[in-house]
């Protein structure tokens, strides 16, 4: 008689049991709710926010970049008996050392070539000229379909500042971008240890010290691995266009090369830029349109076998990313910071990623149609307990 009059008070205990997990469930997805809202706030806010300070946000973005790439040389020197802040110092200077001759083989070449500039301006217009002949039926349409809607075709040009007025006027800004980047990143790169050991060493919870050891090496790994891999892939790119150059007996062929090496990292974008230069290169030094477009048409058919057989190989599905998130990374930063915000869109990526992999990837669709916000909810914990 007894065991059945626990009966009610099982089915009590039941509902009062649903009904909290229930409370837990809507209030879990109100907390959710305000954080999708507080992310996209922040998503739309911080461009503006960036932009306005990139003299102090840029670089330190950049010195966080360059501590992730480089801490494992700095490690790696510091494991052969160099003293930590020697081998942060070294690190530092033999990315610099590298990036500077870098620059100096595709700038001094460009600079000698200046004076033919306008010659090759000229030429270039000479073709499009013989293609608007070519094409004259588009120009008579043009011209028909503006005098059916009246317009006249009016332009108004506002004389801008030149282009050495421009380079002036950035010069102090990039410089002290420069100077507080070299520094931001040496103190960084120098402090590493410390920030190791305070940060595994201050959490309470074991569990909680090895979830931030594992993300702080998957994402220095990721990353440094990334950009190692992805300069090795494009040194390799830098040379064949070089040798390309040097065959087709263009001029300046290591700057030719050493500008395909620095775009490749920008993806899409970069290489797209290339092909443009090279077409319009190619246009403005050759005497028919169809031999100016070799070198671009030779350019495209290298990039296209390095893009999908080349890098893919090589890469794996490690570092595989969705084109979307890599144009949205690029469209976004580019827009902040311009040519530098380009250039670390791919690392902030991979270093989010990183950490959303340790941290819980959030399900923005499936929570726009009911589902939890991250793979493990409150249901789940208590109905495993």
């Amino acid at each position: 008689m007894s065991s059945e009059g626990d009966f009610p008070e099982d089915e009590s205990i039941g509902a009062a049991r649903r009904r909290t997990m229930t409370f837990a469930a809507q209030e879990l997805r109100l907390i959710s709710a305000l954080v999708v809202l507080l992310a996209i706030g922040l998503f739309f806010a911080l461009p503006f926010v960036l932009s306005i300070g990139s003299v102090v946000f840029l670089p330190l973005v950049a010195g966080l970049i360059l501590t992730i790439i480089l801490s494992p040389l700095a490690d790696k020197m510091a494991s052969w008996g160099v003293p930590n802040i020697l081998a942060s110092l070294l690190a530092l200077l033999a990315f610099f050392a590298i990036l500077a001759l870098a620059l100096t083989a595709v700038f001094t070449p460009a600079i000698s070539l200046y004076d033919e500039v306008p010659a090759m301006i000229t030429q270039v217009g000479e073709h499009f000229s013989e293609l608007q002949m070519t094409f004259a039926w588009v120009a008579q349409l043009n011209e028909q379909l503006a005098a059916l809607t009246g317009d006249k075709g009016t332009e108004v040009v506002l004389a801008g500042p030149t282009m050495l007025e421009q380079l002036a006027l950035a010069t102090p800004t990039v410089l002290l971008e420069l100077l507080l980047t070299f520094m931001l990143a040496f103190f960084m790169i120098e402090a590493r240890v410390r920030m190791r050991r305070r940060l595994l060493l201050d959490r309470q919870q074991v569990g909680a010290s090895l979830k931030a050891a594992r993300a702080m090496r998957e994402v220095q790994d990721r990353v440094a691995a990334y950009i190692m891999t992805v300069g090795v892939i494009n040194l390799g790119v830098g040379v064949v266009v070089a040798l390309g150059a040097w065959a087709m007996g263009m001029d300046a062929p290591i700057m030719w090369g050493g500008l395909a090496a620095l775009l490749n990292f920008i993806p899409y974008v970069g290489p797209l830029m290339m092909i443009v230069l090279l077409g319009l290169f190619g246009l403005g030094s050759a005497d028919s349109v169809f031999v100016g477009l070799i070198p671009a048409a030779a350019y495209l058919g290298l990039h296209t076998v390095e893009s999908n057989v080349v890098t893919p190989s090589v890469l794996g599905a490690r570092f595989t990313m969705n084109p979307v998130a890599i144009l949205l990374a690029l469209a976004y930063f580019g827009w902040i910071w311009g040519v530098a915000g380009a250039l670390l869109s791919v690392p902030i990526l991979l270093t989010l990623a990183a950490l959303i992999d340790h941290l819980g990837r959030p399900n923005f669709i499936g929570f726009i149609f009911g589902e939890p916000l991250f793979s493990t909810n409150i249901l789940d914990m208590q109905a495993e307990d």
